[in-house]
């Protein structure tokens, strides 16, 4: 229990530092996956995302089962390409939200 712990508070110091490249204006998408059980699988599904075009960041929270993504400044990131990024990563995402829209199911886009 405790090197979960631990685990989860050496990510979120090192996204809390990586954090400050992005502007504060930046719009952020959610993903909310099914499973999300330690920081293995968190770092599985980021580094999928960070092979989609325009992500430059991309955070999670394991207790919420969420990865939250900023774009590069200008980019606008495919909601489909980051579906199935997760998808690659062996994971099911439930839930998708940023500013193409909320999505349950595989976005066409």
């Amino acid at each position: 229990m405790k090197s979960k712990i631990r685990v989860a508070l050496v990510i979120t110091l090192l996204l809390a530092t990586a954090s400050s490249a992005v502007a504060a204006d930046t719009v952020w998408t959610s993903i909310t996956v099914k499973e999300m059980h330690c920081a293995g699988c968190a770092k599985k599904m980021a580094a999928r995302l960070y092979t989609v075009a325009g992500v430059k960041e991309v955070r999670a929270d394991i207790e919420k089962k969420t990865l939250i993504v900023a774009p590069t400044p200008g980019a606008t990131l495919s909601p489909r390409a980051m579906w199935e990024a997760v998808e690659k990563s062996e994971n099911e995402p439930i839930r998708l939200a940023g500013p193409a829209g909320t999505f349950t199911q595989k976005p066409r886009f």
